[in-house]
């Protein structure tokens, strides 16, 4: 099997941001950009993204002003510097404290929504700017107190990195590597329905997280072996996708299978099937699913579908 490209970008990528990271430590910088008439944020409450017109199938993200923000920033959440937008900074700003934050903003502000659920949706780019503060306010939330002694943090780099008030240790955002790959024989796929999927008829790609000292290649034939029982041979990169539900990078690579007989892992799987592009394709006439649009899986799938 050849190796196959990605034929367009993957949700969440193509951010417009200038993430402008040579000028996080500056703090005069980072002070002039706050004060700025153009000033906006993207505010997070409880991994939820505030958008307008998600009950008409026409959401858009809604980034706040100064004026506008003033009220869920006093609720003392962190906040972080994102980058420049045309010039605009943008701020992500955690307002997961209150109850409910729609009464602390102006009105006809839109609702909380879980980004995933509408991704592929957005207009270009603005995926990509929620993503990134969820993602960041996720880490912020969640690591208040040092890894390596417990006392308490406080931020630095304009909210992008952590600094330990007692042993001076620093912190920065975490990003986990997964890889998640398409195993295919040539004329068929392998699919696998999850414990963890949330529809009963659902079946993915596998995928897994790269443990320490293992290359790519290597953690995707021991996942494929590990859940499966599948031995896999050569493996081709396809692309990546950031996941920051809540803190992964996605690896996306089409792996060629050397055997095909299933042993599936109980405690990953629920079941796992050699399919044909045709089942794939008629795939609700044969009773399953596929994932959502804006997962690196139905990219994997779709991809290999059109390469035949």
């Amino acid at each position: 099997m050849l190796s196959i490209p990605a034929s367009r970008p993957n949700a969440y990528t193509g951010s417009p941001l200038d993430r402008a990271s040579a000028r996080r430590e500056d703090a005069d910088y980072i002070a002039a950009c706050l004060a700025s008439p153009d000033v906006v944020f993207a505010p997070v409450w409880r991994s939820r993204s505030l958008m307008r017109g998600v009950e008409a199938g026409t959401p858009e993200a809604v980034l706040l002003t100064a004026r506008a923000a003033e009220s869920v920033r006093m609720a003392g959440g962190p906040w972080a510097f994102l980058g420049l937008w045309e010039q605009r900074p943008v701020f992500a700003v955690d307002c997961s404290a209150a109850e409910d934050p729609l009464p602390l903003l102006p009105p006809d502000m839109g609702s909380f929504t879980d980004l995933r659920a509408v991704a592929g949706l957005l207009p270009p780019g603005e995926a990509s700017v929620l993503a990134h503060a969820r993602g960041l306010m996720h880490w912020r939330v969640r690591h208040r107190f040092c890894g390596v002694c417990g006392a308490a943090c406080e931020p630095r780099s304009a909210g992008n990195a952590m600094a330990c008030t007692a042993c001076s240790a620093q912190h920065f955002p975490r990003t986990d590597p997964a890889v998640i790959m398409l195993v295919t024989d040539g004329p068929r796929a392998l699919l696998g329905h999850s414990t963890r999927f949330p529809t009963t008829t659902m079946y993915s790609t596998l995928a897994g997280f790269v443990e320490p000292g293992e290359s790519l290649e290597e953690a995707v034939r021991r996942e494929v072996l590990e859940e499966v029982g599948v031995k896999v041979g050569a493996v081709h990169y396809h692309s990546s996708q950031p996941w920051p539900f809540p803190a992964s990078i996605m690896l996306g690579f089409h792996a060629e299978a050397l055997s095909d007989e299933i042993t599936i892992d109980p405690e990953e799987l629920r079941d796992a099937r050699w399919f044909t592009r045709t089942e794939i394709r008629e795939n609700e006439k044969h009773g399953f699913g596929l994932p959502r649009l804006d997962s690196i899986a139905r990219r994997l799938i779709e991809d290999w579908l059109e390469a035949e």
